[in-house]
């Protein structure tokens, strides 16, 4: 994305405020969910011990994996969309200005985007209510509760809509003031020339390090 404006006071400085907290928002919960992939892993790695060393397997895991892994795909999808890290086929959209490009996102969100995650919230919440007014457990030897799951359908869905509409405002704070506003931080890859900025050293200082600490063939350094 473009060089990102910082809060402006009034009513835009209230604005960037509330979607910086949607954006926080928005990275706990993907960061809470993300914990369940350690669960996933250890679940997998006890059970593959239990099956094949201790002959001992567990029809109720193979249910409980799905479970662990839809929960943590589903609830990605909204700190995904705050890190701005779904897949973009910007061949022609990098080359655009800002306010291009926060026209194009403000139609695309507006007809696909919202009503196909509104589609999906209602439907889930009446799925998932369904599914507890029937008490709906998994078809196994040794079932486990299924309806508690399915109420992650339509949590998803409120959070990928709520990241959606603060999207929605960014692109219109964005055709107003020709800039992106700025975005909450997270951890991200390592960018090399950020870095080597951040500590005020050049190619050439670096250069001149390999070349002080290489030894020649004899073992001696180089300088």
């Amino acid at each position: 994305m473009p060089l990102a404006l910082p809060a402006a006071p009034g009513l835009e400085g209230d604005m960037q405020k509330t979607l910086l907290w949607i954006d926080r928002a928005s990275t706990l919960a993907g960061q809470l969910c993300g914990w369940s992939i350690v669960g996933l892993t250890a679940l997998i790695s006890w059970e593959v011990f239990s099956r094949y060393v201790l002959n001992h397997p567990h029809p109720w895991v193979l249910d409980a994996q799905i479970m662990l892994y839809g929960l943590l795909f589903m609830m990605a999808g909204a700190y995904t969309m705050a890190k701005e890290g779904h897949v973009r086929g910007d061949v022609l959209y990098s080359f655009f200005v800002p306010r291009t490009q926060a026209l194009f996102d403000l139609v695309l969100y507006l007809v696909f985007f919202v009503p196909g995650i509104f589609a999906l919230s209602y439907a889930g919440w009446i799925y998932a209510n369904e599914s507890f007014a029937i008490a709906e457990r998994t078809f196994s030897p040794d079932p486990l509760p299924l309806w508690p799951f399915k109420f992650v359908i339509p949590a998803a869905g409120f959070g990928l809509l709520l990241q959606g509409l603060a999207e929605i405002a960014r692109c219109l704070v964005c055709l107003r003031r020709g800039q992106w506003p700025s975005r909450e931080a997270d951890v991200e890859e390592v960018d090399v020339d950020k870095l080597k900025a951040m500590v005020e050293v050049t190619d050439e200082d670096i250069a001149a390090l390999d070349a002080y600490v290489v030894q020649d063939p004899g073992g001696e350094r180089r300088r």
